[in-house]
């Protein structure tokens, strides 16, 4: 029998019924999915959340990719079969013991007597292939699970956090109808900061044990009620006093929820952390050359997300309490409302940002290390030697469902709500068409101010020609101070129109 006879026939000698049927069914499958993600673009495009749409069309991008490597694979497999090494070298870094391969019946001896296989190639030069057929066919699938863990994943985070989120929407309307109800609206009195729940929830005390004492509560405050009212209701004030003092009535919750979809739209996908977050593959490939028989690396890994989740589910919690300390530290008693200060100086290397990358690799890190078990299971099964005891199993699952659980209802409120408390706002501040009319007006002003200042600088370097020699030099400095003074302004009009 030869290896045409063990694999099937070819296209040519394939029934014509055959192959329409399996085309039918290919487009038909392909044509439901593509008209499923239409309509829900059309959704979403006609609620006005435009983030969220264009994260939909990062979508249909991330699939027509998925079909691009499923294609060069495709294409580049019979080369890529055909490279061969030494036997040796293909004894080392495996994720399964050689003992274990012995054990199979489909042996490398029975499939190298076949010469015009890859495998029978090789043979002929008493070699082995770098990379088998079925190897490379295993590695592809491998990458299509993984991209479809970690959008469903960040998928069914926002959607779980979003509905944590809104039910902080009864506290926004609850604010905005005591403004509105002049009969709430009393003269400014004296408060004992001490008295506030605010201050009372999330003041420690001072000195080295209350410190203490505080990261201890920041740690647990995470696992349950990680966000009361009147923090919601402190923070919310603290930033409107900040960066829209003039606004009381400014609907905070609606700004917090652009402001998500705007950080889950940057980095949902799995190739947007190709282009902008390359560090996490190299994470993947080390995790993937690591994977050594014995050292049981699939299961350490599983512990990264989740200490790492903790840790910044405790900071965001601290980061309250310090806006806590600040007001009960240098205040004893306060006429009228408390207010907070936001800073970037409470959050780590003073970059609130840095957060939503931690957010970023937590979700990648777990949806990689649910979709490597997934991947397994279906492709080897339960009792392949890569997946190795059911003692390792069984808390790589609890592991990576604990932290989905956690990051939907805690964590990511929490990221919504306090990494409004930095020292700048985002540009969900203003409504679509206002942030495309500021950063017209900022690109207009910039080309202006660069127009401006080279004719102003020819003319300069004109007249410097006709006067004395001191004359060039100290024009010629002026022309320069004009310059950097409008790049200045042109920059801080960019970056006003960014934030």
């Amino acid at each position: 029998m030869t290896l045409n006879d063990k694999e099937g026939t070819s296209f040519e000698y394939t029934p014509t019924w055959v192959v329409a049927a399996v085309s039918s069914v290919m487009v038909s499958v392909s044509l439901l999915v593509e008209r499923l993600l239409h309509f829900a673009g059309k959704k979403l495009k006609k609620e006005g959340r435009k983030p969220l749409y264009q994260a939909l069309q990062k979508v249909k991008e991330e699939l027509m990719l998925l079909g691009f490597i499923s294609l060069l694979l495709s294409v580049c497999q019979s080369r890529i079969v055909t490279i061969c090494v030494n036997e040796e070298t293909m004894k080392h870094f495996l994720p399964c013991s050689l003992d274990e391969k012995k054990k199979d019946p489909h042996t490398l001896r029975k499939l190298l007597e076949n010469k015009e296989s890859p495998l029978g190639i090789c043979a002929l030069k008493n070699q082995v292939p770098l990379l088998s057929a079925e190897a490379l066919h295993h590695l592809h699938i491998f990458i299509f699970v993984l991209a479809v863990v970690h959008v469903s994943f960040s998928v069914l985070t926002v959607i779980f956090g979003g509905f944590k989120i809104r039910q902080w929407k009864k506290w926004e309307t609850s604010i905005k109808d005591d403004y509105s109800d002049p009969s709430k609206v009393t003269e400014p009195e004296f408060t004992n900061v001490r008295d506030h729940d605010f201050i009372m929830k999330r003041f420690m005390g001072l000195g080295k044990r209350k410190e203490a004492l505080g990261w201890l509560h920041s740690f647990s405050k995470q696992f349950y009620g990680s966000v009361t009212e009147p923090d919601y209701n402190a923070l919310r004030l603290g930033f409107i006093m900040t960066h829209c003092r003039g606004n009381r009535e400014f609907n905070f919750h609606k700004y917090m929820m652009r402001a998500l979809e705007d950080d889950f739209r940057k980095g949902m996908l799995i190739f947007d952390f190709i282009c902008c977050s390359w560090y996490l593959w190299i994470f993947v490939i080390i995790f993937l050359l690591l994977n050594i028989d014995g050292w049981h690396t699939y299961f350490w890994i599983a512990f990264i997300p989740f200490m790492l989740l903790l840790a910044v589910g405790t900071k965001l919690e601290h980061v309250i309490i310090q806006l806590a300390h600040e007001v009960a530290e240098r205040h004893v008693a306060i006429e009228g409302e408390l207010v907070v200060k936001p800073s970037d100086e409470h959050f780590w290397f003073h970059r609130p940002k840095i957060v939503r990358l931690f957010i970023h690799f937590i979700l990648f890190q777990n949806a990689f290390e649910i979709a490597f078990v997934f991947w397994i299971l279906v492709q080897f099964g339960p009792h392949s030697c890569i997946m190795g005891k059911l003692i390792y199993i069984i808390p790589r699952l609890i592991i990576g469902a604990f932290v989905q659980v956690l990051c939907s209802y805690s964590t990511l409120p929490l990221y919504a709500l306090v990494t409004q408390m930095g020292s700048t706002f985002k540009k969900s501040m203003f409504d679509e068409h206002v942030q495309a009319g500021l950063i017209s007006w900022a690109q207009k002003a910039k080309n202006k101010k660069v127009v401006t200042i080279t004719t102003k600088r020819s003319g300069t370097e004109g007249s410097g020609g006709v006067g004395d020699g001191g004359g060039p030099s100290a024009s010629g400095g002026g022309g320069s101070d004009t310059e950097l003074q409008g790049i200045h302004i042109a920059r801080d009009s960019q970056q006003s129109t960014n934030t």
